[in-house]
């Protein structure tokens, strides 16, 4: 189911994204791989949701490199196409979003390919998600906004769900 997820972004991001023309929404591009290794880094002990493997992914490090290097990306290339200049538009454009991941979001849930931990669900996937779309746009314009915006809410995140962050390295002297 999550290699038929990243063939259906791939197929549709050939269709409906930009992807012509990627070096426009680089930035935004790294912004979001970035955001996703850091979860992946920052909650690697303490997953709020995580995939479970199926298909022939023999590991859960392969399953989310999937994600965080074919299905987000593709999304942003999507997303970011032809965005409205409207406010209805932009909302409009976003809720659409939203209820697509969010839905297919639902659909894993209820087949077991995703799992929440640690009070997480679906209700704290679909308020993300109203987050991080307008993050995402907002990016494409206010980058350093975004970054400052964006390390509140993982701030926020951390403090709510009590994630205990390891930090991968040692960071006192080696006497």
């Amino acid at each position: 189911m999550h290699i038929g997820t990243a063939i259906i972004a791939i197929i549709a991001t050939w269709y409906y994204g930009d992807w012509q023309n990627w070096q426009k929404y680089h930035t935004t591009l790294l912004f979001v791989v970035l955001g996703d290794l850091l979860y992946n880094t920052m909650t690697a002990n303490y997953f709020l949701w995580q995939y479970q493997v199926d298909d022939f992914l023999a590991h859960y490090s392969f399953t989310k490199l999937l994600y965080t290097f074919i299905v987000l990306p593709c999304s942003v290339l999507i997303f970011l196409y032809n965005f409205p200049l409207s406010w209805k538009g932009k909302i409009l454009r976003t809720l659409k979003w939203v209820f697509i991941y969010g839905v297919w979001e639902y659909g894993f849930y209820i087949t077991g390919r995703i799992e929440y931990q640690h009070g997480w669900n679906i209700g704290w996937s679909i308020a993300f998600l109203l987050v991080m779309f307008p993050l995402i746009r907002l990016h494409q314009t206010r980058p350093i906004l975004t970054y400052a915006l964006s390390s509140l809410v993982v701030v926020l995140v951390i403090w709510w769900f009590d994630v205990p962050i390891h930090l991968p390295i040692e960071l006192r002297p080696n006497y």
